[in-house]
């Protein structure tokens, strides 16, 4: 996800993507996301496995 001017960046592991974009563009998470007004989703990716999903975000990031 990133802000309006795409000047920040953020990545993140979810179970449900529809509610977590909504908390996001809602500011219902406080944080880094809250601070930075990130609520523009830009791109995702699909696991079967969470620890897949968690080790692909940290080769993102």
């Amino acid at each position: 996800m990133t802000n309006k001017r795409n000047t920040v960046l953020y990545t993140g592991v979810t179970n449900d993507l529809k509610i977590r974009t909504y908390q996001h563009k809602e500011k219902l998470v406080e944080g880094f996301t809250k601070k930075h007004k990130i609520t523009k989703l830009v791109y995702y990716e699909v696991f079967d496995n969470i620890k897949n999903g968690i080790l692909r975000e940290k080769q993102i990031k």
